[in-house]
């Protein structure tokens, strides 16, 4: 079993930026696909970006594309997802999850096996 904890979000005016962090337990961090996800008020969780087990590979919606980054450690166990040039329509609460297997552009939160509790990130305009 893997347990996930966010941490890093906050409030942050448009234009400014944010690291979201996840730590993970258990000694098989290197061989999940770890993702980020996030769900405003209202809406469906939705994807924003993953990476490969090994931090190889990355696929991002397009709605983050050239603004956020993925990446990982996993000396440390942790990812990472560094937001830049943030909009008011990022506001929403950031949920990291990871995947067994090496299929990376998995966008779907039914292909995700755990989850962390979530972290609030709210962009003011």
């Amino acid at each position: 079993q893997v347990q996930l904890v966010e941490s890093g979000g906050g409030l942050v005016q448009a234009g400014g930026s944010l690291r979201l962090s996840c730590a993970a337990s258990g000694r098989t961090f290197s061989s999940y696909v770890m993702g980020w996800f996030r769900q405003a008020p209202g809406k469906e969780r939705e994807f924003v970006a993953a990476i490969s087990a090994s931090g190889g590979s990355t696929y991002y919606a397009d709605s983050v594309k050239g603004r956020f980054t993925i990446s990982r450690d996993n000396a440390k166990n942790t990812v990472y997802l560094q937001m830049n040039s943030l909009k008011p329509e990022d506001t929403a609460v950031y949920y990291c999850a990871s995947r067994w297997g090496s299929n990376y552009e998995a966008i779907s939160p039914m292909q995700y096996d755990y989850w962390g509790q979530g972290t609030q990130v709210t962009v003011s305009s």
